[in-house]
């Protein structure tokens, strides 16, 4: 078995809002990350995956906080940490960020060498202006960016060279841990492969030794990650292998979200769009029992209490009170 370097258990932070209202974006997550493997999270916007995203890092700052749970990197319990102590300690080194609409957070009076300067310096002081730039030309080299580049202003780069020199920053300290939020969201299917790709070319040259990779496109996790993690309204609703999540998902949300999208994968591509009726609970005042009743075309009298994580013998979990023959017979069913 690998070695395990990001471990949650029972994760659970908070909103609150100006009213002094207590919004739980993410409600008692746990997930294990091992080493040289990827971890896909999928949910529709505003289930909470860029919050658990922002939480595993362990900073924050208003008006998200921390309530309760253990965030361990490499056996490093995070939880808790001052926010000056995770800067100086943690991000970069253990874990990395990309966030959303990367292209954008590169600042345009600036060369992109600067920002590599900025963030080594940072963690380590001692480290001269070459051996910096020879770095940094390593990383560019991996993620199939010349040289030049590192003399250039954000101004001068295309939308694609911008998202890989964001890329490239997030990962010149050689994190443990990379947590990309919907790097290919905002890019064509050939630039969204390309930034595929180089995800893939960093763990093979070490550059990253394990990764999160968020987006809503569910299918696409099947391509990029080895597993897949389900979330709604803050809660995790199903998790398990790619290939399953993707080609036979077991909770009726998942179920609906691939039901939802166009498919190219084949034994899918010919499959019917469905709409998940109905909207996400409000997060303020969330149902005691399953989230997704009020939309699920299954529900049954005892969904209105608390449903915990069904845990299957293949390692397969989801949060249904149907058993997983009741699920199966069920989805034989529809028509």
């Amino acid at each position: 078995m690998s070695k395990v370097i990001l471990e949650v258990n029972e994760l659970t932070t908070k909103y609150i809002t100006r009213f002094g209202e207590d919004v739980y974006a993410v409600d008692h997550v746990s997930l294990k990350v091992e080493e040289g493997k990827s971890l896909g999270i999928a949910g529709e916007s505003g289930c909470g995956k860029s919050t658990l995203a922002l939480s595993l890092m362990g900073y924050y700052f208003a008006p998200l906080h921390y309530t309760s749970g253990e965030i361990i990197i490499d056996g490093k319990n995070i939880s808790g940490m001052k926010p000056d102590d995770v800067r100086k300690s943690i991000l970069g080194t253990e874990i990395a960020y990309i966030p959303q609409a990367a292209m954008n957070a590169l600042n345009p009076t600036r060369k992109i060498i600067n920002f590599i300067e900025d963030v080594i310096e940072a963690h380590d002081s001692t480290k001269t202006k070459k051996e910096i730039y020879e770095l940094a030309r390593q990383c560019f080299e991996v993620l199939g960016l010349p040289a030049e580049v590192l003399e250039k202003y954000p101004v001068e780069l295309s939308g694609g060279m911008k998202q890989r020199t964001v890329i490239a920053v997030s990962v010149i300290l050689t994190p443990k841990v990379l947590i990309a939020d919907e790097p290919s969201s905002a890019l064509d299917v050939t630039s969204q492969k390309m930034v595929i790709k180089m995800l893939r070319n960093l763990m093979e040259n070490g550059f990253i030794k394990s990764m999160i990779f968020i987006t809503h496109e569910l299918p696409l996790l099947y391509n990029v990650t080895d597993d897949i993690m389900v979330m709604y309204a803050g809660q995790i609703v199903e998790k398990g292998a790619a290939k399953e999540a993707v080609f036979d998902p077991l909770h009726p949300y998942s179920k609906g979200l691939m039901g939802s999208i166009i498919v190219p994968e084949k034994g899918l591509r010919d499959a019917k769009l469905t709409a998940i009726p109905g909207v996400p609970p409000n997060l303020k005042r969330p149902p005691s029992g399953c989230r997704f009743a009020e939309r699920c075309k299954y529900v049954r009298p005892e969904c209105k209490d608390f449903v915990n994580l069904r845990e299957l013998e293949d390692g397969r979990a989801y949060r249904c009170v149907l058993s997983e023959k009741e699920l199966r017979e069920a989805y034989k069913n529809v028509r």
